[in-house]
């Protein structure tokens, strides 16, 4: 259930949690006499402490997430934004406080959509994004939105700070129908998105068992990881609609999925 969560403490909140005995120094209207008359001793009705979750959201924006393989379909970058504004917005719809990691703190309300758009709107010069980890907040959630394609050792990183922060979350992958199909053949040049790497083959046919082999591996890295620290991995294609990931995300995030 989005909004208020229960903390599994006693604490601020609606729901009961606990009988305790009363100490010394507790007010005589925090007792309850009901309780306390089917014995010889005076108990307190404790509440579970309740409080709104903080997500934070991060968006991969290197170069590689500006690619797209056909005319008219949106790039991967656009894509993974629309996914995180969106989740973002049913966040704080709920009564959830949402941020952009390495941003400013997450907060509640609707005058958040705006910080959280102008946020996810920035370019990275870099080829392969690095996730930003250093903002999460303890016990909170986390939505991180990429390719996955660059080296894993940062992304490794980041869940490990994440997982010792109590942080769960979700990775999504986002790819490009042609990087899943790889639809090439003949003479092919492959070039980076930042220009950094070019591959040329007379061949490109050739390629593509070993390329569909090595993304296997790497979806089962992620999903491996995902594992490991008590996350969600999806993988996502651009040529499919939003919303079946939105979705998705959604659920994860409740603990549904």
């Amino acid at each position: 259930m989005m909004g208020e969560h229960g903390r599994r403490r006693a604490g601020q909140g609606d729901e009961f949690w606990q009988y305790r005995p009363a100490h010394a120094g507790d007010a005589a209207r925090s007792i309850d006499w009901r309780r306390s008359a089917r014995s010889d001793a005076h108990f307190v009705r404790e509440r579970e402490w309740q409080a709104a979750q903080s997500v934070s959201l991060w968006v991969d924006r290197a170069k590689s997430m500006a690619f797209s393989g056909a005319k008219g379909r949106e790039t991967k970058a656009n894509r993974a934004r629309l996914l995180a504004l969106a989740t973002g917005v049913l966040l704080l719809r709920a009564g959830e406080r949402v941020g952009v990691a390495g941003g400013d703190p997450p907060k509640p309300g609707r005058a958040q959509v705006v910080p959280l758009a102008a946020n996810l709107s920035d370019d990275a010069a870099e080829d392969y994004g690095v996730p930003d980890a250093a903002g999460l907040v303890a016990h909170g959630r986390a939505v991180f939105l990429s390719d996955f394609l660059g080296p894993l050792a940062p992304l490794q990183e980041a869940l490990a700070q994440a997982s010792e922060r109590g942080v769960r979350g979700v990775l999504c992958q986002v790819l490009d129908p042609a990087e899943e199909d790889f639809p090439f053949s003949g003479r092919t040049i492959f070039d980076s998105m930042g220009g950094t790497l070019t591959h040329e083959t007379q061949s490109a046919g050739e390629l593509r068992a070993r390329y569909l082999a090595r993304l296997a591996e790497r979806k089962d890295q992620l999903q491996g990881l995902a594992r490991a620290t008590g996350w969600h991995y999806a993988c996502h294609h651009t040529g499919a609609p939003a919303q079946s990931a939105l979705l998705w995300l959604y659920s994860a995030l409740e603990g549904g999925r």
